[in-house]
């Protein structure tokens, strides 16, 4: 199973409360924690993409880097970890992203990959002007199918005449080729989400809420197989995760539990209302799971593995077991802790890392 890093480009990272490690996002902060990734043998690394921040007494995620220039400077300082950037689609046309794909496998060949962000929070598009109206909620895959479409004819063809509903090339040119096909990877999880990601992905991010319980992202992971199964390419789900780790089920416990008491209610919110906004979103849509979260006041959105070093090596090999998991992306309390908690004590006990030399952590 491969195993990467979801980097925290915005401040706080993936805990919405006062009580957690509280930090800001800087390249060096990120270049520590990726540089000890690829020490401990990690296979990738991923930056999102948010440009408006949900508020509130830890102003969560107020303070963001972008993610193509952050992962075009790792890129420069890691040799073998794969990097992954992410684009709002609505934000960039797709011949620049492409080219802005191309310098960064430059630097790094083979190591680099775009993740697509359709847009499901109306307030970072909607400050710049960039917000097409609300019924782009109904047609934003479709807006990625173009994007990503032009993307592929500029990388494999060097020259794109693509036209469509939303983009229209005439002699669109783009050299040099990318060293090796660049992966494109998406976090669409309701079913129109899922059928982009059969016609354009590699892989598919998939979440969900909880803590430890391993097992419940196998409905997801499921779904993801069967719209998945007519694709000419295997396409492979990566689970989002957060790790809060101690020496015992006690002490990582009480952490949760202090994170937990701290929750920022206001940030919640937000967040609330914005995954709101799509009355016509799916129960499995990523906007639902972010409302059920703010529903149950949940600052541990994604779903959490929290525990001694044993207790969390035996839930993601229970990850690792469930059919069309390619791997998972984790996110930690404290980040740089957190990697040596896991390139020390977590990774060695996993059943499902046994390929990586000890030699590694």
């Amino acid at each position: 199973m491969d195993v990467g890093v979801f980097i925290p480009i915005g401040n706080n990272g993936w805990i919405i409360s006062a009580t957690s490690p509280q930090y800001m996002p800087t390249f060096d902060l990120n270049r520590t924690i990726v540089q000890k990734a690829e020490h401990y043998g990690l296979d990738f690394a991923l930056s999102m993409i948010k440009l408006h921040g949900y508020g509130g007494p830890t102003e969560y995620w107020d303070y963001n880097l972008e993610s193509f220039t952050l992962m075009a400077g790792l890129a420069a300082v890691t040799s073998r970890i794969k990097l992954l950037a992410s684009v709002a689609v609505l934000t960039l046309p797709p011949a620049l992203v492409a080219r802005m794909a191309v310098t960064i496998d430059s630097i790094a060949p083979g190591r680099f990959g775009v993740n697509i962000v359709s847009g499901w929070q109306k307030a970072e598009y909607d400050q710049m002007g960039l917000w097409p109206g609300d019924e782009y909620f109904g047609h934003r895959y479709d807006y990625s199918s173009e994007f990503v479409a032009v993307m592929k004819d500029l990388w494999e063809k060097g020259a794109s005449d693509f036209k469509g509903r939303f983009f229209a090339m005439s002699d669109c040119r783009l050299l040099p080729h990318p060293s090796q096909p660049i992966t494109i990877v998406s976090a669409g999880q309701s079913e129109r989400g899922m059928r982009f990601v059969s016609d354009y992905c590699d892989y598919s991010f998939v979440a969900t809420n909880g803590v430890n319980n391993p097992g419940a992202i196998a409905p997801t992971i499921a779904r993801l197989n069967s719209a998945t199964a007519g694709a000419a390419r295997a396409i492979g789900a990566l689970v989002l995760i957060t790790i809060i780790a101690d020496e015992t089920d006690e002490a990582a416990n009480a952490k949760l539990q202090y994170y937990n008491a701290g929750a920022d209610l206001e940030a919640l919110a937000w967040m609330g209302s914005q995954s709101g906004m799509d009355k016509k979103a799916s129960k499995e849509s990523t906007a639902a799971l972010l409302a059920n979260a703010k529903q149950n006041a949940q600052p541990s959105y994604l779903q959490t593995l929290c525990g001694s070093y044993a207790t969390i090596a035996a839930a993601l090999d229970e990850i690792a077991s469930i059919d069309g998991v390619a791997g998972v992306m984790l996110a930690f309390d404290d980040f740089v802790l957190g990697m040596e908690q896991f390139g020390r004590h977590i990774q060695p006990l996993m059943k499902s890392r046994a390929h990586i030399p000890m030699a590694a952590a």
